[in-house]
């Protein structure tokens, strides 16, 4: 996808969060957008112009009245873009801990590291630059142990860097789900770049999903509320002894967290933070 013209939709929040517009993204996302920018007072959404239905996200939109702030939109055509281009000059390369290098296919001349990462970034989320991407990282870096030789789920997987990441750590076998069909896309081309499609599988769908296996490693950065939502389900999925790694959300968000895993059988081992947003660990009660 090279030029292509899109529609930006400006979605006016109000009153405007990142929480409520991470609440009207994942409702949104039902629909084939294929990015969004938080831009308070708005979030902003692309999609291709002849799949743009104003109806469909109306009514789409209607279903979150009474979640505590209003919602309207506007719609207008943008010139064809380069998106490769504009890759180009917003995705940098980026090295986790010194450990992982996470770079897209025109970085040339990098320094390697120990495991390198190439992202075609598309439309999809996950190239390791928002602090939570990073700090799911580093906790894969830290828990090789955990991850060697055993089966990685990667909730929400988005361009499936950390689903990426955990097979060239050796995991057994890796699966991903996203339920944006262009991440999802976006995640089964990425494995074949980086050469881990034989131990990786990829789907679109949300965690009812997840009964089709249970996993040792489970991995969602998603957001507050969906975690909130799915994370009985995590545990119910997760082998005895299992560990579960969650972010998407703010350091304040801890105790909500911490509660609902822990009524899910799930155990608080650790956490980081970077910048206000926060990364748990947890662990399935043997």
């Amino acid at each position: 996808m090279n030029s292509q013209e899109y529609i930006e939709v400006a979605i006016k929040i109000a009153p405007y969060s990142e929480e409520n517009a991470e609440i009207v993204t994942a409702e949104v996302s039902e629909l084939p957008y294929e990015s969004f920018s938080m831009e308070d007072p708005f979030l902003k959404c692309y999609i291709q112009k002849d799949l743009y239905d104003a109806q469909a996200l109306k009514v789409l939109l209607s279903g979150l009245e009474g979640m505590g702030f209003d919602v309207e939109f506007t719609a207008n055509l943008m010139p064809a873009v380069n998106w490769n281009a504009v890759w180009e000059s917003q995705f940098p390369p980026i090295v986790v801990d010194g450990k992982c290098t996470i770079k897209a296919s025109f970085h040339e001349g990098l320094k390697r590291t120990r495991f390198n990462i190439t992202i075609d970034p598309k439309m999809a989320f996950g190239t390791g630059h928002h602090q939570t991407t990073y700090m799911m990282c580093r906790a894969l870096l830290e828990n090789e142990e955990a991850v060697r030789g055993k089966v990685v789920m990667d909730m929400g997987c988005g361009t499936a860097v950390l689903a990426i990441l955990a097979a060239k750590m050796k995991a057994a076998k890796v699966y991903g789900i996203d339920i944006d069909a262009v991440a999802a896309i976006s995640a089964y081309d990425n494995a074949r770049l980086n050469r881990v499609g034989k131990v990786m599988e990829t789907y679109c769908g949300d965690a009812s999903l997840l009964q089709r296996n249970t996993y040792d490693v489970l991995l969602a950065n998603i957001n507050r509320n969906i975690l909130l939502q799915d994370i009985p389900t995590y545990a119910l999925s997760l082998h005895r002894g299992g560990l579960l790694f969650v972010s998407g959300f703010y350091v304040e968000d801890m105790p909500m967290l911490i509660g609902t895993a822990t009524a899910a059988g799930l155990e608080y081992v650790s956490h980081d933070s970077i910048d206000g947003w926060c990364c748990i660990k947890f662990s399935k009660q043997a």
